[in-house]
């Protein structure tokens, strides 16, 4: 007697609750880790772009205190012009109007005017303004009180401020007018008008001065950001939970979160603001998680398909297979279609995080490229304004001198920017023998600009004999330059600032410069880029992470270290250069 196979029980059956229980912890999981991904992304998001935020501020900064020492000389050297002084003298000023013409063609600034004792304009690059009382204008008061070049801000007619210096001519000891150049700082407005970020500055007071949004001139800060309507509390709830953020925006601007970040212009206490709205941060967070969320909804359709498969098996066992098989069809093609997307999608991440890669070592060289080539171009400035003094004054032959000298530095600029594009090679094409004096020297002259702004004792202790290394002159120059700044920084606040500079020979060529300053906080982090101690918009912390690498590619060391008695010491040791007796030559 045959027995008939009965199915197998219903402890056999595929139990629905143990797959419910595997989707409720994938979900529990799912949440958890995008809960804290969202949370460090955010962070580090945040970080990196306000970073980028204050490396902008710094180069805004520094183009406008660029702009306004270039301007600040011009009236120092109209002044001393004979042929506005035999004008004035005269009375005679017909041809006056465009030689200021001609000068403010040639100096970029944005109008020149020229005022009797009595405050009548007697000439302008404006001929309208020709005739127009000035003696009540708080620059024409204050040029006349004071012995120096003054600088001014006013409002003008048209609702925006206006910059100028101004300075009174004298002609035998007696004050025969006054000659004002004005600032051109809105240009700066227009190019910040171009970038994403809202950009304001403030004098001493904390009044707007100058904004990318012009109803803020002439407000606080605070007034600025009140006029612009705050989102309501249902809109803000909407934003955040949009968001999955949890932080807190520093201001709103126009309704939507900004990133506020601050910095100072050194020049009679101003101070730039930036604001960076959140909406790149919530792309590149939300990116990520879209992955995550993805790699989720993957593992839970494995875990579906596997239970799926589970249950076709046991499917066969109750003749049910054409209806599940036809099911499972489904669900796979579904599965191809959603791995396909998810092929994609992961694609355009990996290409969005390959350019933002792309972008951060953009903004690492451009730091870089504006740290270096800052002092040549301050030099060239200074040089060119005496070249022209002097030619002004019928002294060419000393002002080729000047130009001179400006040509060598254009070539060290040159040299610098090729230093930086061939990095990687650490090539020794370009070292030759050099001696470590010379050097010293032709530093220190590069540093003349900023050594007659300041009274610093500078003490040199040097060999009497050559002190040979083998190395890159203009990159050796390079390093000495970046020390002697550092040192010149580190005693502002010192009474009496020294800087000493010992050099002597042994095993290796070694230069001590040491200083009177405040020495050094944080030895550990000293040579790692982007460490500074210095305040916002005075330096970003590239010329020593530079440096130690430039000593290194020499074969040498920089060390740094606190002196006993106050301030810091740096020392540069680098290897002697001696010739073998078969003429080869040897660094030891």
């Amino acid at each position: 007697m045959s027995e008939t196979q009965s199915p197998p029980d219903n402890a056999e059956l595929p139990d629905p609750w143990r797959l419910r229980v595997v989707a409720l912890v994938i979900v529990l999981l799912a949440g958890v880790t995008l809960y804290g991904t969202n949370i460090w992304l955010t962070d580090r998001f945040t970080e990196t772009t306000r970073n980028r935020a204050e490396l902008r501020l710094a180069l805004y900064s520094g183009n406008v205190i660029s702009e306004l020492q270039r301007n600040s000389v011009v009236p120092l050297l109209l002044a001393q012009d004979p042929a506005l002084i035999n004008a004035l003298n005269s009375g005679d000023f017909s041809q006056s109007s465009q030689r200021l013409i001609s000068f403010r063609d040639e100096i970029g600034a944005a109008s020149l005017l020229l005022l009797d004792r009595d405050g009548r304009a007697v000439a302008a690059t404006d001929r309208n303004k020709i005739g127009s009382q000035n003696r009540q204008e708080t620059f024409f008061v204050e040029a006349l009180r004071a012995n120096d070049t003054i600088f001014s801000v006013f409002d003008h007619e048209s609702g925006a401020k206006r910059f100028t210096y101004a300075r009174k001519i004298t002609s035998e000891r007696q004050v025969i007018g006054v000659i004002a150049v004005e600032v051109d700082l809105h240009k700066f407005e227009t190019s910040w008008a171009g970038i994403a970020d809202a950009v304001l500055v403030t004098d001493s007071a904390g009044t707007i001065i100058l904004a990318t949004e012009p109803r803020w001139r002439g407000r606080t800060i605070e007034e600025a950001l009140a006029q612009t309507s705050p989102p309501s509390a249902i809109a803000r709830a909407l934003h955040a939970t949009t968001d999955w953020s949890l932080t807190m925006p520093d201001a709103y601007i126009l309704g939507e979160a900004v990133l506020r970040s601050d910095g100072r212009i050194p020049f009679q206490g101003w101070r730039i603001s930036s604001f960076t709205t959140y909406s790149s941060i919530r792309e590149r967070v939300n990116g990520v998680l879209a992955l995550e969320i993805m790699g989720f909804a993957l593992l839970l359709a494995a875990a579906f398909y596997f239970m799926s498969r589970k249950a076709q098996s046991r499917s066969i066992l109750f003749q049910r297979e054409s209806a599940e098989l036809r099911q499972l069809n489904q669900r796979l093609q579904r599965e191809i279609a959603e791995r396909e997307r998810a092929e994609k999608s992961l694609e355009v991440a990996e290409q969005t995080l390959a350019q933002s890669s792309k972008l951060a070592a953009l903004g690492e060289m451009s730091a870089a490229v504006s740290h270096e080539l800052n002092q040549p171009l301050a030099a060239m400035k200074t040089y060119l304004a005496g070249a022209r003094l002097l030619l002004q004054r019928r002294r060419p032959e000393e002002a080729l001198s000047s130009f001179q000298r400006i040509d060598d530095l254009i070539g060290r600029m040159g040299a610098i920017t090729r230093q930086l594009k061939s990095y990687a090679r650490k090539g020794e094409e370009a070292f030759e023998p050099l001696d470590v004096r010379e050097a010293v020297s032709s530093a220190l002259t590069m540093m003349e600009p900023q050594l007659k702004t300041r009274h610093v004792a500078i003490i040199r202790t040097m060999p009497a004999e050559p002190v040979m290394v083998l190395a890159d002159r203009l990159r050796l120059e390079q390093v000495f330059i970046n020390l002697f700044r550092n040192a010149l920084d580190a005693t502002k606040q010192s009474p009496e600032p020294t800087i000493e500079l010992t050099l002597w020979s042994g095993e290796t060529a070694t230069l001590s410069v040491r200083d009177n300053g405040h020495g050094i906080a944080d030895l550990d982090s000293l040579f790692e880029p982007f460490y500074t101690t210095k305040q916002p918009g005075d330096g970003v912390g590239l010329g020593l992470a530079i440096s130690s690498g430039i000593v290194n590619d020499f074969g040498g060391r920089l060390t740094a270290r606190n002196a006993p008695g106050g301030g810091a010491v740096f020392e540069v040791r680098l290897p002697i250069y001696r010739r073998t007796p078969s003429g080869a030559r040897a660094a030891e």
